[in-house]
């Protein structure tokens, strides 16, 4: 797997999303602190809105933002979003007002809803060789759990001989190096072929997604990774430490398997995805997802937990890692920043709707009444993505244009028949290919 690495650009990236990793991590340690500070008992409804502005950020700004990165060139857009990044990182230590931070949260958080989309669309014009990216798939999937369990176990390290304001200065650093990081090399910016105005700019993306069949069973697959995520981030410490009793450390221990078991399948999949399709390792992870939801009904006890909460791992990296190469498939370089900004979005709405499920059920019903819901969300979300993403994808589909003059240039070659021109090539939505042939 790290044979992708020798490629430099990828590797200064990576080593810019990792270092990036750790900064944003001890940032999310350090503002549940401050949170603290400000509202003291109430910290958890701060922390809560400041979450729901994330999302909000996520799901509303990335498909903007990635209109603008249709013009701009890519190095120098990550570049300025991640000096933002670092330029909110540097005031957040001093502001002393509840309304104050979830000011900065939004800025924060929509640099970021720029910033991400971008730069994983980026990967795959780096990496053209489907074996090369599957690699670096793997890969960030490995980076943002080791983040999980790192950053945490960093700040506590430092806790012990800094105050907690000087966290920041960590998300600040980690915010410079990854833009000084990505300054080190040349990045690709396929242009548009056509002049577009901001409305289908923005919209583009999204219009594509909702065109392309396997991208609707990925939006259904998406509800069901929420749904299990969310179980895992939200109610982790509540079944830990108010149902069994136990201790913080127990808590990150479960956390810390949760990450363990998306590590050890995003090792594998590279080498699964070869002989196995996308759809079939997808769905299989969403299935072992909804297994395991039905299975935390009984409620085991923390040693069984902890095996469930591995499982839900595996099943997690198996149905998400794979998303990349969909969308990769599924677009011309010039449209891929949308197409992620899309998924993006669309992916953090669902979870947008499982987070407060989480917590709410769990409130007031109890956790095995919110395994069961998520369970049964996650269940629905499978059955509707095996409904509507067809078992026979291929890359290339025979089509037929009946609305083109004889004389453009995309139909040279073409069959002439009864309806149009017919041919065969590698299918994606676009200008000339505006919705998916019927079969």
């Amino acid at each position: 797997m790290l044979q992708v690495l020798a490629n430099r650009t990828y590797r200064h990236l990576y080593l810019a999303q990792i270092i990036a990793l750790v900064g944003t991590g001890l940032a999310t340690v350090a503002l549940g602190l401050l949170a603290y500070e400000l509202a003291g008992a109430n910290a958890g409804a701060v922390l809560g809105t400041a979450l729901a502005i994330k999302m909000i950020a996520y799901v509303g700004v990335a498909p903007v933002a990635a209109a603008f990165a249709e013009r701009l060139p890519r190095r120098a857009m990550l570049v300025t979003l991640d000096m933002i990044r670092a330029a909110v990182a540097i005031l957040l230590p001093f502001v002393t007002e509840v309304w104050q931070v979830y000011v900065l949260i939004f800025v924060l958080q929509s640099a970021s809803a720029g910033f991400t989309p971008t730069f994983q669309a980026t990967i795959p014009d780096v990496l053209p060789e489907e074996k090369d990216y599957t690699r670096a798939l793997s890969l960030s999937r490995m980076a943002y759990d080791l983040e999980s369990v790192v950053s945490p176990m960093l700040a506590a390290a430092l806790l012990t001989i800094i105050s907690f304001h000087v966290l920041f200065a960590g998300t600040v650093i980690g915010f410079l190096c990854s833009a000084a990081l990505v300054l080190t090399v040349q990045l690709p910016s396929p242009k548009a072929s056509e002049a577009r105005g901001i409305y289908d700019r923005t919209t583009r993306g999204m219009r594509i997604y909702l065109a392309t069949p396997r991208l609707r069973g990925l939006l259904a697959l998406n509800l069901a990774i929420a749904s299990a995520s969310a179980m895992v981030i939200v109610n982790t410490v509540v079944i830990v430490q108010s149902i069994y009793g136990l201790s913080e450390a127990d808590t990150a221990v479960a956390l810390g398997v949760f990450g363990g078991g998306s590590m050890i399948a995003a090792f594998v999949l590279p080498k699964l995805l070869e002989t196995v399709p996308d759809r079939s390792a997808m769905l299989t992870g969403a299935t072992v997802l909804i297994v395991g939801l039905f299975a935390g009904t009984l409620l085991p006890a923390y040693p069984m937990l902890l095996s469930l909460w591995f499982v839900f791992g595996v099943g997690l990296s198996l149905a998400q890692t794979p998303s990349g190469r969909l969308l990769r498939r599924s677009s011309h370089p010039e449209d891929r920043p949308s197409l992620f900004a899309a998924q993006f979005a669309l992916s953090h709405a669902c979870w947008l709707l499982t987070y407060p499920l989480a917590g709410w059920i769990g409130a007031k019903a109890g956790m095995t009444a919110t395994f069961a819901a998520l369970g049964t969300i996650a269940a629905a979300a499978v059955i509707t993505a095996l409904y509507i993403w067809p078992s026979h994808d291929p890359d290339e589909v025979e089509h037929t244009h009946g609305e083109l003059a004889h004389d453009t240039p995309h139909i040279n070659g073409a069959e002439r028949t009864a309806t149009g021109y017919r041919h065969r090539h590698p299918y994606v939505i676009d200008s000339l290919h505006p919705e998916w042939p019927r079969p």
